[in-house]
């Protein structure tokens, strides 16, 4: 059974104002707001799932790592990062500026989640 089998999904309601206070972590961290707010439980809990533990290749390998938006093949929906392709998503669902940069925030499986880079 992979890591993506053993997770699971359900709604979570918080006030608009801890809202941005975990977007704003998130941020910082520069990591997504399910990877952070999956941090925060873990701690909490005391109980750290395997993936922060160990982690995947691209765990370990590409969380944080910069993309130039012109490596981006917006045809075929993939991304190159390290000589390897992997479809992408982009925070928000913004669309591509090949003009930017991007920072992997999250990988789960063959799916990288970028965000523009601001400095």
């Amino acid at each position: 059974m992979t890591q993506d089998e053993k997770m699971t999904s359900f709604l979570f309601r918080l006030s608009k104002d801890l809202k941005q206070k975990l977007e704003k972590r998130a941020q910082l961290e520069n990591k997504s707001v399910n990877a952070t707010l999956q941090e925060i439980v873990s701690v909490t809990l005391k109980d750290p799932p395997k993936q922060v533990e160990q982690g995947s290749l691209e765990q370990r390998n590409f969380l944080g790592h910069k993309v130039a938006g012109k490596e981006i093949d917006q045809i075929n929906g993939l991304v190159s990062i390290k000589g390897i392709y992997y479809r992408y998503l982009i925070e928000g669902n913004q669309s591509v500026n090949e003009n930017i940069d991007y920072i992997v925030i999250e990988a789960v499986g063959n799916i990288i989640t970028l965000r523009p880079f601001t400095t």
